[in-house]
């Protein structure tokens, strides 16, 4: 039987991916599997997955004819994994040796549905440790309390898929798949259904996961179309939000975030070229009408005077016509 699932998307990483597998076969197990998703490289990265396949004990290759991006790499991933746990890896990234064993003996021990982990991230040779922003430790809690208070960084605001691991459970629910092509934000609505409708999880300390920042051909780091997507998740967010059964209190917290990431795009907008940067401010001066009003006029309120009043401004932008995200 498989006891976890380890789902590793890769794209044109070839600088990065023998680091990432390196630091596989330092995790590798009898009864770990690792599911390698190719999501249609051009580069080097499908030459180093194959010859991968072979050396790297439990590795599959599973291989997209059309790149869909991460969301859509870590489903097919998904849809593959025989574990009774799941957790993910991106293909630029690498872990410390043994650290899937130690995070394993510690959803196990606590027998929750989900546990979250800090990290180490990594930009160029400097090193910081970032951590899941809730105090208690190693102590089984109700996702759904870890959500508030709407005015700070929470559980929800700590996105990243790869910082914790899963059980099976959750997967046979519906609850681990992402949107797919989603090319950006795609941790946005995943880490929101986790926490409204899981039902226990936890934080530990571990760390384990280095995060490569600043890399070129990173999302993060390019400033075109893709990177809009955000509109589309933080839409779902909202959308799913408003249905929750606690949508009141929920509510002000998921307007207020989407409002701080529409902040923090067009505050960067000089990355995007103009056809893309007049695009982010259509679509999102029409996301912002398109919030339940009396929750985004408190959230604006609660804001400092530079990002509301930037908000503000956009939120008496006229929208064109069939303006869509």
């Amino acid at each position: 039987m498989v006891k976890l699932s380890v789902v590793v998307p890769f794209y044109n990483v070839q600088t990065y991916a023998p680091d990432t597998l390196r630091s596989l076969a330092a995790n590798a197990r009898e009864d770990f599997e690792f599911l390698l998703v190719d999501d249609c490289s051009r580069d080097e990265t499908p030459r180093i997955l194959a010859r991968a396949e072979g050396e790297l004990p439990g590795a599959r290759v599973l291989r997209h004819e059309r790149n869909g991006g991460l969301a859509t790499a870590r489903n097919t991933g998904l849809d593959a994994a025989a574990g009774e746990y799941v957790t993910f890896l991106d293909g630029d990234d690498w872990l410390a040796p043994g650290y899937y064993g130690q995070l394993l003996d510690v959803i196990e021990g606590l027998g929750c549905d989900f546990v979250r982990t800090d990290h180490v991230q990594c930009t160029a040779r400097a090193r910081s440790v970032h951590r899941v922003p809730y105090g208690r430790r190693d102590v089984a809690l109700d996702p759904r309390e870890l959500i508030l208070p709407a005015d700070r960084s929470t559980s929800v605001d700590y996105a990243f898929a790869w910082a914790g691991i899963y059980h099976r459970r959750l997967l046979d629910d519906g609850l681990l798949h992402f949107r797919h092509g989603l090319r950006t934000a795609e941790d946005r609505p995943w880490i929101w259904r986790l926490h409204r409708e899981a039902r226990s999880m936890a934080v530990t300390g571990l760390l384990g996961v280095f995060y490569r920042r600043g890399v070129a051909s990173s999302l993060t780091q390019i400033g075109d179309v893709r990177q809009l997507d955000f509109i589309r998740a933080f839409d779902q967010v909202i959308e799913e939000t408003a249905r929750d059964r606690d949508a009141d209190r929920l509510l002000p917290k998921a307007v207020r975030t989407y409002c701080a990431i529409i902040s923090h795009h067009l505050g960067s907008i000089e990355r995007f070229e103009p056809p893309v940067a007049r695009k982010l401010r259509a679509l999102s001066a029409a996301a912002l009408k398109r919030m339940p009003q009396d929750v985004l006029k408190e959230a604006l309120d609660s804001m400092d005077t530079q990002r509301a009043s930037r908000l503000r401004r956009l939120r008496r932008r006229p929208v064109p016509a069939g303006v869509a995200a």
